[in-house]
């Protein structure tokens, strides 16, 4: 069973276009799940919501109830690095979550999510993925870079509980951890992944730049975004069929 995530309506939509997703869904609190199978594989797809607590959430619905071997996460995310435009699509190798730490004498100090702050080193770099993750995306962009009309690439991807209309911030972030992309639920479930040991795969459209003009960028383009991340999702199920 693959266990398929998103986090707004936009990229439901796609991905309930890509899937020939036509059933109701069941609601489990704020989550709700759509069951269904493509080419043979069964999947259930859940609207997580937005953020790192409903993200956690709905990946552990996905593994505890309905026994996900495997999480997919697709959706759209703000770009980091001035090499990657608007419509680019991310398949993350490398993720962490940047508001977890501590704070001392006003200054806030990133460490590792889920780990007790207390004297841990700082984080200055993104985690990778597990080399079976990083194989399947390298193949995944192999497999449908023809078929978009937007760059794809592997890189690294921040997460964070806002949504980053900030310059300044944007180019500290790519700075201080070679992030290419921020969201807000990917390092969160792959914190949940991690401890059920189940692999993840991310993908994300940038449907803006994270600069001052992030939030008009954002609703113009969501869509697009997420219609491009949902493009790769059956190219990956059939990658991830073909390897076992």
């Amino acid at each position: 069973m693959y266990g398929i995530l998103c986090a707004t309506p936009e990229e439901l939509a796609a991905l309930q276009g890509r899937l020939g997703v036509t059933s109701r869904p069941a609601t489990y609190g704020p989550t709700q799940v759509w069951i269904g199978e493509h080419h043979g594989q069964a999947f259930a797809l859940a609207l997580a919501g937005m953020g790192k607590v409903n993200a956690a959430a709905a990946a552990t619905l996905l593994l505890a109830v309905f026994h996900a071997d495997v999480l997919i996460f697709a959706g759209v995310a703000g770009g980091l690095n001035p090499a990657l435009g608007v419509g680019s699509v991310l398949l993350a190798e490398r993720l962490d979550i940047h508001d977890y730490g501590h704070v001392f004498e006003g200054a806030f100090t990133p460490t590792r999510s889920g780990e007790m702050p207390i004297g841990a080193p700082r984080l200055t770099a993104l985690t990778p993925v597990a080399p079976k993750v990083a194989a399947d995306l390298a193949r995944l962009r192999d497999a449908v870079a023809a078929k978009l009309g937007h760059p794809i690439a592997l890189g690294g991807v921040i997460t964070a509980d806002y949504f980053l209309n900030c310059a300044v911030t944007r180019d500290q972030l790519h700075a201080a951890f070679a992030a290419d992309a921020i969201d807000m639920e990917s390092g969160a479930v792959d914190q949940v992944a991690l401890a059920w040991g189940r692999p993840l795969y991310v993908i994300r459209t940038l449907s803006d730049l994270a600069g001052a003009e992030s939030h008009l960028s954002y609703l113009e383009m969501a869509q697009m975004a997420a219609d491009n991340s949902a493009l790769c999702v059956p190219a990956l199920l059939a990658i991830l069929a073909d390897s076992g």
